[in-house]
């Protein structure tokens, strides 16, 4: 018995160094399998996450947008500059390096957002996958295919009952009267969450660039309102033709809005004073005519 217990203690004894020893080494294990497993799983996003973000402002082998076309992008510099470039593009122009300083001329100034919480091998993960689909004979990014048709005063008609929200976008998006006004628009103006889209069309270099921010808007508030809610080819030419229609005419959404909802809200109040004051001399009248006639006939 004694040398049975003997041996289980000491195999026990022996044991534990052995399992602490390799205690870090299996934790080390599955760090690196869970680190590439999210890899992977990013690297097989990283093309969703470009249809998401960049393609309203990129295409990859279909020609200049607000930004430039990344088609074999990753052969104008080394890859560890385009690392950095994508984690912080606002650094890199501040810093004055030439050819952001370049990149930002040519998009007349629109410095690329930063992508929050990008890291260097998400980065990496997305250079990758421009570089697959640069050498395809046409991406899937090559940019939306936009009618060059001359646009008509009834698509412009249209354009403005989608943006009205008379006419819903059949995506079940909201209408851009929610958050956005535009000279000429309505008596009231639209919202004054997101900017004033008079002259969008010029900001946004004409047909081709609007129309790809509007079939997959990258703003921090339009993109998850509008993920699962796509705004259809039709609608998108429409609303293309009453921006453009409105920059032929210039300008900007002048201040008559806000004064006429200021002069409303006023009106209003003024009536509903008046309201007030004539219902408030009318009340009791009943109880109040009976205690006259009370006193008229000396009674009380």
């Amino acid at each position: 018995m004694k040398s049975s217990y003997g041996l289980r203690n000491r195999g026990t004894a022996e044991t534990k160094p052995f399992l602490c020893s390799r205690v870090p080494l299996v934790i080390a294990a599955l760090a690196v399998l869970l680190f590439c497993a999210n890899a992977n799983s990013w690297g097989q996003d990283a093309a969703a996450f470009f249809k998401q973000n960049c393609t309203s402002c990129h295409t990859i082998g279909g020609g200049r947008l607000t930004g430039p076309d990344l088609k074999d992008v990753t052969t104008r510099k080394d890859r560890a500059w385009f690392v950095q470039f994508l984690q912080s593009p606002k650094a890199i122009i501040d810093s004055g390096d030439p050819y952001a300083a370049k990149l930002q001329q040519e998009a007349r100034g629109v410095v690329m957002p930063n992508i929050a919480n990008l890291s260097p091998q998400q980065a990496q993960a997305l250079l990758d996958m421009i570089a697959a689909e640069s050498k395809l004979p046409r991406s899937q990014f090559a940019g939306m295919q936009i009618s060059d048709r001359p646009l008509t005063a009834q698509d412009v008609a249209k354009g403005k009952l989608v943006f009205l929200g008379e006419q819903r976008l059949s995506g079940g998006g909201p209408a851009c009267m929610s958050c956005h006004t535009m000279k000429g628009l309505t008596l009231l103006g639209g919202g004054r969450l997101g900017p004033d889209l008079t002259r969008v069309y010029e900001r946004l270099l004409g047909r081709k660039g609007l129309a790809a921010w509007l079939s997959s808007p990258a703003s921090p508030t339009m993109s998850p309102v509008f993920k699962d809610h796509a705004i259809q080819p039709d609608e998108i030419l429409s609303l293309v033709a009453l921006f453009e229609d409105s920059a032929k005419k210039g300008g900007q959404d002048d201040t008559t809005s806000l004064l006429n909802f200021f002069l409303l809200g006023v009106g209003g109040m003024v009536l509903g004073l008046i309201s007030l004051d004539a219902l408030w001399k009318t009340r009791l009248r009943g109880v109040r005519r009976s205690m006259v006639h009370k006193d008229d006939r000396g009674e009380g």
